[in-house]
């Protein structure tokens, strides 16, 4: 079984992180964000110890994520406890909605009540902020409904959370409880470089896409899940970043960033906020899928490494 140190070393001499010498002014930027915080156990570890994991890559890397929470995996008073352990660590606290209801279909439902449900679970947290991220990134089908979803957040003083570098670590993190629930002692290793391989290919992709639109790199925000894969490989992820010249910032400091008051004039809106200013600067169509991310990309290079 390849150990984490051997995975790194794999990547590398297959060219996989390639190292730059740009200077620091440079150099992509990346903060990380994870959705969906949960804490009921599952195979190979506790909730309590995926937490824990997660706040100790973290920690290593001396970087402060932002979460963004979804109030009905967090009302029992261990997941408060895990809240607090998070906020205490100095990371992030913001709204994701309390149901993760799809905003946008044709019926997106009460947007307003259920971030307040939401908040009225988190935001008396010391390091709470005026962010929110909508479930799916799906902010709105028609111009109508994406401009009353905007208002509802004006309304409450809050700033669209946006992701500019979308992925598909919840289906890798998918494929992996699937192989464990039928074969528990499956070498997780091979998932893990997957996933490095995943997350390096879609932060060059939107990187790149963002330097043609804007023309230069903003600071980006990685969307990764509070989930097994996260917590076995964040460690491994953030090296892997850094080793292929990016540089690991704050959250705070990504969402200062002018580009996150960006309001792209596009409906269907979603996606990453990248996605939508190239959609809505009308010059990148070739360039862009839809949706942006899904399971179904994946799925071939997953299957064909027998994963």
């Amino acid at each position: 079984m390849m150990d984490r140190r051997g995975l790194l070393g794999g990547l590398a001499a297959g060219g996989l992180l390639a190292a730059t010498g740009a200077r620091a002014d440079e150099r992509p930027r990346v903060a990380i964000t994870i959705d969906d915080f949960r804490f009921d156990d599952g195979p190979l570890i506790s909730g309590d110890t995926r937490h824990h994991g997660i706040l100790d890559a973290l920690y290593f890397e001396r970087i402060k994520a932002a979460g963004f929470v979804t109030g009905k995996h967090v009302e029992s008073a261990e997941a408060r406890a895990h809240l607090e352990s998070w906020a205490g660590s100095g990371h992030f606290v913001a709204n994701h909605t309390f149901s993760h209801a799809y905003y946008g279909g044709a019926e997106p439902g009460d947007l307003g009540a259920d971030i307040d449900r939401a908040a009225d679970l988190i935001a008396d947290l010391p390091t709470w902020r005026p962010w929110f991220r909508f479930p799916y990134l799906a902010e709105g089908r028609t111009v109508e409904g994406r401009d009353r979803m905007r208002r509802v957040l004006d309304a409450r003083g809050l700033m669209n959370g946006h992701v500019t570098i979308d992925a598909s670590d919840w289906y890798v993190n998918q494929r992996l409880l699937a192989r464990l629930e039928k074969q528990p002692d499956a070498d997780v290793m091979p998932y893990g470089a997957y996933l490095i391989r995943h997350l390096l290919d879609r932060a060059s992709f939107y990187d790149g896409l963002a330097r043609a639109v804007l023309g230069r790199s903003p600071a980006h925000t990685l969307l990764i899940h509070h989930n097994l894969t996260t917590a076995l490989f964040l460690p491994m992820v953030l090296k892997a970043f850094r080793y292929a010249g990016w540089m690991l910032i704050d959250a705070d400091e990504a969402f200062a960033d002018p580009v996150f008051a960006s309001r792209p004039d596009i409906a269907p809106c979603a996606h990453s906020l990248i996605h939508q200013l190239a959609k809505a600067d009308g010059r990148f169509d070739d360039r862009l899928r839809y949706p942006g991310e899904d399971g179904p990309y994946e799925a071939p290079s997953i299957d064909a490494l027998g994963l």
